[in-house]
């Protein structure tokens, strides 16, 4: 059932702009007759005149609303400069009210535009579908330029366009949540290495389990991946590193490592590199982001650990990695646990506690209840710890100034973190990142 109904107005030239009454209170009627109840959510989009008043253009439409008083609270017109803006405006309403089914009425030469446009503003979350607009216009249906053929695609400058649009428009917004916020270790020497680890703050994603700073896109989520290259753009300026020299890991929950340089495997949870300026990086939302540095070999790594990962080896893996390919001496190896959910919040299945309770008891409290508390960074600890890694090159919440920690617990500081096991699905992502400085 559609849940919404978008009218795009945005491209009726100056001449049509006297009949959109009319066309606003045709379409209306329809939507009032053919609806179920309760009737869906509409938006009027519509282009703002350069200089002119928006309230007062706003005003303009009262005639043709006045009289749908079942639609009355449930429509909204939006104006806007650019079509991007409007959009992502709208994109607010319906995320606000948790809307994904979406019937777009629009002209039928601006339907392969606007597809651009919601291709690159929206997720799979959302299901959208399209009526032609109909433009009468002194007795004959308008065409405004000359149909493009069935199935031939946008020039591929009019897509650039559109590309360049949306970029504009979203590095004009203001950052939410305050300032964008890394932590970084004291344990990596900066006179070698770049790196950090992010917080929640400073980005532009607006969804509440998602805002400010996601830097993680999904089809199952409703932050689409325009939003979180522009955080990820504010963060490369805070932090001071090439975004087009950034590489993340692929994630698959188990212990393959990606040497740079070598052939990249489908997914991997370790990323390692010896090139300097080139920023690695690792993901975290309760897993843990883990950062590895060799200031002797001047090589670096990033690893995404989480339970299954932990009980992989993933961590030593990426050591073993740093080890074969760049000659790194495992005792040379500086270690740093990022933010992670910590053992006071985080709880596994009995069966899955009974692997962590194998590496050390001290691992799990509560083990005889059906959901034992977990320390996956004590596992982590220990699994680095007996490859070989020196207790003081390892930097986690086990450290005694507490000055010094940045292994806070995501699930404890919603403020800060974000964190899947307190969110829910549509969770938002912070990273951990590290390059060698040229």
């Amino acid at each position: 059932m559609v849940e919404a109904v978008l009218i795009d107005l945005f491209s009726l030239p100056p001449n049509l702009q006297n009949n959109i009454q009319g066309l606003l209170r045709n379409m209306l009627e329809t939507i009032e007759k053919c609806s179920s109840i309760p009737a869906p959510f509409v938006y009027v989009m519509c282009r703002q005149r350069q200089g002119s008043e928006r309230n007062g253009e706003e005003e303009s439409f009262l005639p043709a609303l006045s009289d749908f008083q079942s639609l009355k609270k449930r429509l909204e017109v939006v104006h806007s400069l650019t079509t991007a803006a409007a959009l992502y405006t709208i994109k607010q309403r319906l995320d606000e009210k948790d809307l994904s089914v979406i019937k777009v009425i629009l002209p039928t030469l601006r339907k392969d535009l606007m597809k651009v446009y919601v291709d690159h503003l929206f997720t799979a979350v959302y299901q959208f579908e399209f009526e032609d607009l109909q433009v009468a216009f002194d007795g004959k249906n308008l065409q405004i330029a000359e149909p493009r053929s069935e199935g031939q695609a946008l020039p591929t400058q009019d897509v650039a366009l559109i590309r360049s649009e949306i970029q504009m428009y979203l590095e004009s917004l203001p950052s939410l949540k305050g300032e964008l916020t890394i932590l970084r270790s004291s344990l990596i020497p900066d006179d070698i290495f770049l790196h950090g680890f992010t917080t929640r703050t400073g980005g532009i994603s607006y969804i509440p389990t998602l805002s400010s700073c996601n830097l993680f896109s999904s089809s199952k989520r409703r932050d689409p991946q325009v939003v979180v290259k522009e955080n990820l753009r504010r963060l490369a300026n805070a932090a001071g590193f090439n975004l087009e020299a950034f590489h993340r890991v692929k994630i698959d929950h188990a212990n393959a490592v990606c040497v740079m340089g070598k052939t990249e495997p489908d997914s991997y949870d370790g990323i390692v590199t010896n090139q300097k300026g080139v920023t690695i990086a690792a993901p975290g939302a309760d897993c843990i982001p883990v950062l590895f540095a060799d200031p002797v070999r001047k090589a670096c790594g990033a690893a995404h650990s989480g339970w299954k990962g932990t009980l992989l080896g993933v961590s030593m893996a990426t050591v073993n990695a740093m080890v074969s390919a760049y000659g790194c001496n495992v005792k040379d190896i500086l270690v740093v646990l990022g933010p992670s959910v910590g053992p006071c919040c985080y709880k596994l299945p009995h069966e899955s506690a009974k692997e962590f309770h194998r590496i050390d008891p001290t691992c799990v409290r509560q083990f005889d209840s059906a959901s034992p508390y977990i320390d996956i960074r004590r596992a982590t600890r220990i699994l680095l710890e007996s490859g070989g890694i020196l207790p003081e090159n390892i930097q986690d919440d086990s450290v005694m100034d507490q000055n010094q920690n940045i292994t806070f617990c995501t699930a404890c500081h919603p403020d800060r973190f974000y964190s899947h096991f307190r969110d829910g699905n549509n969770f938002g992502t912070q990273i951990g990142f590290i390059s060698i400085k040229g």
